[in-house]
């Protein structure tokens, strides 16, 4: 029996699984078995984007799942050569084509790309698309807080989400801190660093004192902070692993230790610089 993965409510009043599941970097042609053994593990949270280039594997995914669609939540996302009031709605009819749905739950602007400035422009059409009722949730990713702050001057909608690269090593306080400022839940790609801080001495020594993995750590630390984290695995049996951390807590030293591990340590890149 999976234990039910608890919810966060968005500041719209529409509820998102704390724990999803990513599929970056999932060939299309394997998309549809990962998220279907996904399915099966327990997630009802699938966070996909247009760039990923898998869109039409999730979708076949859910169409065989048996799984009514208001018990899921799927988030995908503007790529950045899309980026424009007109193109943005081009966009996600496309995705949405892909994906064989009526609607997506979370819509995502996937990077800023301060250079082109076209971001006010792609969230006063993501905007409209909330009005019509084709998306339930409007967000971004990636924004850092000059960003957010230029965005939100002029806008109707305070975006739901922020999706930012957060792990132990990268714990981006002062992001965090205007998110709850702004009532903006904070939502984690790359959860575990890519393996980059399991083998951290301090997160492997609270592992073995619960008898939990150190990505069984991680994730539980994540919880604990109130993000919303989307592991990846195409793997069922660390599918199901990921999604077993409801039955321990860490202890506020462990959360201690464990924020002592920030340095500033970048998987991906930097939200300023890329184009």
């Amino acid at each position: 029996m999976t234990t039910p993965v608890p919810t966060v409510t968005l500041h719209n009043g529409v509820e998102i699984p704390q724990l999803g599941f990513g599929v970056f970097q999932v060939p299309d042609a394997e998309t549809a078995a990962a998220v279907s053994a996904a399915l099966e593990a327990g997630y009802r949270s699938i966070d996909t984007a247009a760039i990923y280039g898998n869109e039409s594997g999730v979708g076949k995914a859910l169409a065989g799942s048996g799984i009514p669609r208001g018990d899921l939540f799927v988030t995908t996302k503007l790529w950045n050569a899309d980026q424009g009031y007109d193109a943005t709605l081009k966009a996600f009819d496309a995705g949405l084509e892909r994906l064989g749905l009526d609607y997506v739950d979370l819509y995502l602007i996937h990077w800023p790309t301060p250079a082109r400035d076209l971001y006010r422009e792609s969230w006063k059409a993501i905007e409209k698309l909330a009005a019509d009722g084709r998306i339930r949730a409007a967000g971004v990713s990636n924004f850092q807080p000059a960003h957010l702050e230029r965005l939100l001057d002029g806008a109707d909608l305070v975006p739901v989400v922020n999706q930012i690269e957060l792990h132990p090593g990268l714990q981006q306080s002062e992001l965090r801190a205007l998110h709850a400022d702004l009532g903006i839940a904070t939502e984690a790609w790359s959860p575990l660093a890519q393996g980059a801080v399991l083998g951290d001495e301090a997160i492997t020594a609270i592992a073995a004192r619960h008898g939990k993995s150190p990505a069984q750590v991680v994730l539980r630390w994540h919880l604990q902070l109130g993000t919303i984290a989307i592991p990846k695995s195409v793997t069922p049996a660390r599918m199901r692993e990921n999604l077993d951390v409801f039955d321990f807590t860490l202890s506020d030293e462990e959360m201690a230790a464990i924020a002592a591990l920030d340095r500033g340590l970048r998987t991906g890149p930097h939200p300023d610089t890329l184009h």
